[in-house]
């Protein structure tokens, strides 16, 4: 009789480490956006054909989606290479911030204060949690650097964010937004915390796409060589700054350029 529920919790167990893996698959989509199965499989030191498992049950379960990878990506021979990325499905497995309560609260203070009371909620928002990091952030005179340091500040915040180089600027992305179900109705959310962005980065700054429109990531083009007052006063290129092949650009969001306003604090 000891030994009549063993093959039982084995297969328990054994449902219980497949979780955990497709779990640990999901999570490096979250972190770094979308990867081949071959990508996922050297990240998490498993086999490729492993991994291909577990990404076809989540593709089953809508909560991964796929599309394919960039000429630009090196590809190995045979049939070309195949991006895997969360859908916003995917992505809810991983929590939110807010729910249906705060839309609710944030349609009631529109209803009853105006766009203005819900923008000003939304600078509050942010303020409160860039102030949480303002200090180590703004110590980095580097611009790239201080780029890095703010990807830092917002992933430990849960926005799994990170930041890469291209053509004359930096991108920052964020591949997991916790107000993502929010700002999708209220994007002054979005605004806000590009603004901040731009504050803290001391420079005119880009949102090029967000999570909260259908995007696959929120990104925030970062320029590195100073927008030239007029045309008849040019800025030189920043000192250091070097130049690759710029990937082809995306489509910016409306309302979503921010600079720095007259005397350094968010408009």
């Amino acid at each position: 009789m000891k030994n009549a529920g063993t093959p039982q919790r084995s297969a328990h167990e054994a449902e219980r480490a497949d979780g955990r893996t497709r779990q640990a698959v999901a999570k490096q989509l979250l972190e770094q956006g979308p990867m081949t199965a071959m990508s996922i499989a050297e990240e998490l030191g498993l086999s490729p054909a492993a991994v291909r498992r577990h990404l076809d049950a989540l593709l089953a379960d809508k909560e991964v989606s796929t599309r394919e990878a960039s000429r630009r990506q090196p590809r190995g021979r045979g049939r070309p290479a195949k991006l895997f990325l969360l859908t916003e499905s995917g992505r809810a497995q991983f929590g939110h911030a807010y729910d249906d309560l705060a839309v609710a609260a944030l349609r009631y203070l529109a209803e009853f204060g105006g766009e203005d009371a819900v923008r000003a909620f939304a600078q509050r928002r942010i303020a409160t949690l860039v102030d949480r990091h303002r200090e180590v952030v703004l110590s980095i005179s580097d611009p790239v650097r201080r780029a890095e340091a703010l990807a830092q500040a917002l992933s430990s915040e849960g926005y799994a964010a990170s930041t890469r180089r291209v053509g004359h600027g930096e991108q920052l992305c964020q591949h997991h937004c916790p107000v993502a179900h929010v700002a999708a109705e209220f994007p002054q959310l979005c605004e806000a915390e590009t603004t901040a962005f731009a504050e803290l980065l001391g420079s005119h700054v880009q949102r090029l796409a967000t999570i909260a429109r259908g995007d696959a990531v929120c990104t925030t083009h970062l320029p590195l060589i100073p927008v030239a007052v007029s045309q008849n006063d040019p800025v030189p290129p920043t000192a250091g700054t070097t130049t690759t092949r710029p990937e082809p650009a995306e489509k910016p969001v409306p309302g979503q350029t921010a600079r720095i306003p007259d005397g350094g604090e968010p408009a």
